[in-house]
């Protein structure tokens, strides 16, 4: 049997120690950040007993996530890449600090619940402003630390290992929260925040592409748009996540099924978390394995329905272990989305743009999870914890619908 030798090994990204070194710190990285997540949402909730509290969380990081993100692109397109990602993580490791503080016996003791969980908004805005740097500039390093001809590879290792924290940070947290409470739980995030900090200092310092005059600032934000909004193939995969983020964001009200539907407590809320984590990660093996040679645009619509059609299943179940399947199954729905969108928007952008361009998806993309979060309690609130997700998956296969038939270069890309 011969193998194909225009085909790089699935282990070819790993034998660059810069790449190594960038997604074991960005695993730990995410880890913290998805354990801190799944923290807040089961905390809030228990704090205030009402669906839209966890819908605020989502708005609190979601303002300034959103409004700063073209400006982020802007700022990391001209900047010396390592440092502001060892910046943002120190900031994010800070904010960490502040919850363990308010949630410590002197802040549980000295402050009303109300007031805490106001802190606790305050200090996840911070955190969206930190997010509308950090959050692209992993990925913008990924593309200068390993040569184009292996980018695909890099990418699907790069999105399966911020699945598999994902996973871990969600499942994780569960268990840590009944275990230890809140403090101990934030006690670990910190030190996990600040391991990837040090791990993260190992990597070589990356210089800008461009220059700091070479652009005034909203020339420079308008050149990233107009990049997105010409390059259809581009557009059409933001758009499609968007709203299918934007809609079908049950996840954010997993806390109540949780608790009060499934009525499985914090243990089984840390597994139903991590079930759609844990089915991406199950499908970017594959898919680094058996990369997909042809129609990754048409799957790429398919992908999102299937999630749409969980989303669905999910609102309506009402046993723990079914509910628990179709979260994986809509996760292996959404790998195959990430793994497609994220390499079409590697090989359509140039790298003078790349923070411009990854800022603009970040804006729309990242912080509609936040936005489907506000959307979700505020849903919630409106029509009620069930009929709140159905209509949202219901949305998320409208906006397949209309996008196949509206966006026909997207329908018919390859690479």
């Amino acid at each position: 049997m011969t193998t194909d030798p225009s085909r790089p090994s699935p282990l070819e990204a790993l034998k660059i120690p810069q790449f190594r070194s960038l997604v074991i710190g960005r695993f730990v990285f995410i880890m913290g950040l998805r354990m801190m997540s799944t923290l807040v949402g089961w905390w809030i909730y228990n704090l205030t007993n009402a669906p839209i509290a966890i819908g605020i969380v989502g708005l609190s990081e979601f303002i300034p996530a959103f409004s700063l993100a073209l400006y982020a692109g802007h700022v990391i397109d001209i900047s010396e890449k390592r440092k502001l990602m060892l910046t943002g993580v120190g900031l994010y490791g800070l904010a960490a600090l502040l919850l363990l503080l308010l949630s410590s016996s002197f802040g549980t003791s000295h402050l009303k619940p109300h007031y805490i969980a106001l802190l606790i908004y305050l200090i996840i805005f911070g955190t969206g402003v930190i997010r509308s740097f950090t959050g692209p500039i992993f990925n913008v390093m990924l593309a200068q630390v390993v040569p184009k001809k292996i980018l695909q590879n890099a990418i699907t290792w790069n999105t399966g290992v911020f699945l598999s924290a994902s996973i871990t940070g969600h499942a994780l947290g569960g268990f840590l929260i009944a275990g230890i409470g809140n403090t101990g739980t934030l006690t670990v995030v910190v030190l996990l925040v600040f391991s990837a900090f040090l791990i993260c200092s190992t990597l070589n310092r990356i210089p800008p592409l461009n220059e700091r005059g070479e652009k005034k600032t909203w020339d420079s934000v308008k050149a990233g748009l107009s990049f997105v909004f010409k390059t259809k193939e581009l557009l059409g995969a933001i758009s499609l996540d968007l709203f299918a983020v934007l809609f079908g964001g049950a996840t954010a009200l997993i806390p109540v099924f949780a608790r009060d539907i499934l009525k499985v407590g914090a243990e089984g809320f840390g597994l139903l978390n991590g079930a759609s984590d844990m089915g991406s990660i199950c499908i970017v093996i594959l898919l680094t394995l058996f990369p997909p040679r042809r129609n990754q645009g048409r799957k790429l619509l398919y992908a999102v329905a299937g999630f749409g059609i969980c989303i669905i299943l999910f609102g309506l179940s009402k046993l723990f272990w079914l509910s628990f399947g179709v979260l994986l199954l809509s996760g292996i729905m959404d790998g195959i989305s990430v793994v497609t969108r994220g390499t079409i928007m590697q090989l359509k952008t140039p790298d003078n743009m790349r923070g411009r361009v990854l800022s603009v998806n970040s804006m729309f993309i990242n912080s509609s999870n936040e936005l489907g979060q506000f959307e979700s309690g505020i849903a919630a609130r409106i029509l009620g914890v069930v009929p709140s997700v159905v209509f949202g998956g219901c949305m998320t296969l409208m906006v397949v619908v209309v996008t196949w038939f509206k966006a026909p270069a997207l329908r018919k890309m390859e690479y």
